[in-house]
């Protein structure tokens, strides 16, 4: 066997394996006790036929090709062995030569690379586009609102309805002039603006008056009667007006309605709160800015094998995940309004774009040679555990003995290179101004507030990323 290496793409190589006589006639002994098992040669036990008698029955040119099958198998995992190739992705056949006038077979096989920029740009200093986290006032009022109308009580109201207040109604359906009864309703309390049953309702409520009665057009909403759906003419009586009054926000109530003593305590509280969510969620704005701001200032083009891969990776495992839940792919993508296409190609996006941004982050870390300590790999497993229990240097331990301890410092290294990106950025707002991302720490009775209940942001996604220890692919 001889080989040959050359470079077909920034990290791709071909390698060529050149098949001498010898090694073919031995693959040609195996793929005919291969063939021979699946015929009936009279005389012969199954598999025991000999090369020549398999090569009259089966065709010679046939034995020759299983044989060249039978050859790749073993010889191009131990080719790549000997050129010292480390692929990322199942390696593939290419070509395969058969018409060397010496007998000889030659095969290309296509090797893809873990990508690793050598250089990189300085990102030493850029700005990158946040929103401003400042707090305002109507945010705030917005959250004392929150709290006021758990206590709020309901008036009597005479005169123009508005949004939020609340109306006894009788509701007459008609269609066609023909009243519908099964649609129509009596004592109805509905809040003006809910949005919570007929669409057009609101609109003929909002500033009619109490006593009046208003007619106008709709559509019934799926499902409401046997005319759900169809077009009708609403007449409404207003029977009834309620207002809702919101109590006066005082220390008394804020002291009996939460745990805090004063109004003055509170709204610290929510100011701090409704702060950190948003310095939290213009950092991780920051981030992904930063990342794509370093991507869009590097030359790297991913390997289509490694996005395929990495593609059909996230696709198995999505499916995966939805087997447990006893959903079929095609309900899923009912559900989420997407056709098959559509949904590829989000998902082709999101594996290219999540390999970019772990090659360039260890491409950082490669670049600025950074190592990994005992100390930083305990310091990384006690966050992970966030005070759960467990042994930080027994995990590791057991990362060591399993192999696989090389996961747990690439993401340490990567989370390294991405912090190193956010503190080179500068957060800026729409007109360039300075804009302040500090952390902002929150005193345990603060975490009730009403503004405590934001999301938080999601983090970006790493490549599942197959291994490389399957046989090459043809």
């Amino acid at each position: 066997m001889q080989t040959e290496v050359n470079e077909s793409g920034r990290f791709e190589r071909t390698l060529t394996v050149r098949l001498e006589n010898e090694e073919l006639a031995q693959a040609k002994q195996r793929a005919a006790r291969k063939i021979s098992k699946s015929m009936k040669i009279k005389g012969f036990r199954p598999g025991k036929a000999p090369l020549g008698v398999v090569e009259r029955m089966a065709g010679a040119d046939y034995v020759r090709s299983e044989a060249i099958e039978e050859a790749i198998q073993d010889v191009v995992p131990a080719a790549i062995d000997e050129a010292g190739l480390e692929p990322v992705t199942v390696p593939s056949v290419s070509a395969i030569r058969d018409d060397n006038e010496d007998g000889t077979v030659e095969i290309d096989v296509l090797v893809t690379l873990w990508p690793i920029l050598e250089s990189l740009p300085d990102f030493d200093d850029f700005e990158i586009e946040v929103e401003d986290p400042a707090v305002t006032q109507e945010e705030v009022d917005q959250q004392l609102d929150a709290l006021r109308n758990q206590f709020a009580e309901l008036e009597d109201h005479d005169g123009a309805l508005d949004v939020g207040d609340f109306a006894m109604i009788d509701i007459a359906v008609t269609q066609e002039g023909e009243s519908i009864e099964s649609a129509s309703a009596k004592d109805l309390m509905y809040e003006v603006g809910s949005g919570s049953f007929i669409p057009e309702l609101d609109e003929m409520l909002d500033g009619a008056e109490v006593g009046a009665t208003v007619t106008g057009d709709a559509t019934l909403p799926e499902g409401y009667s046997e005319k759900g759906g169809e077009d009708v003419t609403l007449t409404v009586e207003i029977t009834e007006g309620r207002r809702k009054v919101l109590p006066e926000l005082t220390d008394e109530m804020v002291s009996e309605a939460t745990e805090f003593d004063t109004e003055e305590d509170l709204v610290d509280a929510i100011e701090r709160n409704m702060l950190a969510y948003k310095v939290h969620t213009q950092r991780s704005v920051l981030r992904d800015k930063a990342v794509q701001y370093a991507l869009n200032e590097v030359d790297l083009e991913v390997p289509e094998a490694l996005v395929n891969a990495e593609l059909e990776a996230r696709v198995r495992n999505l499916i995966t995940r939805l087997e447990g839940d006893n959903i079929d792919i095609q309900d899923y993508l009912r559900i989420v309004g997407q056709d098959e296409a559509t949904f590829i190609a989000s998902m082709r996006d999101q594996a290219e774009n999540a390999l970019s941004t772990r090659i360039l982050l260890e491409s950082i870390a490669a670049v600025e040679n950074w190592e990994v300590s005992d100390d930083d790999m305990i310091e990384h497993v006690e966050t992970l555990l966030q005070g759960q229990e467990g042994d930080p240097q027994e995990l590791i331990e057991a990362w060591k003995a399993s192999g696989q301890i090389e996961s747990l410092t690439g993401d340490i290294l990567r989370e390294r290179a991405l912090e190193s990106l956010v503190e080179a950025a500068t957060p800026v707002d729409a007109d360039g101004n300075p804009v302040d991302l500090t952390p902002v720490e929150i005193a345990d009775e603060d975490t009730k507030t009403a503004a405590d209940d934001e999301p938080e942001a999601e983090e970006s996604e790493e490549p599942s990323g197959d291994g490389a220890d399957a046989e090459p692919e043809e």
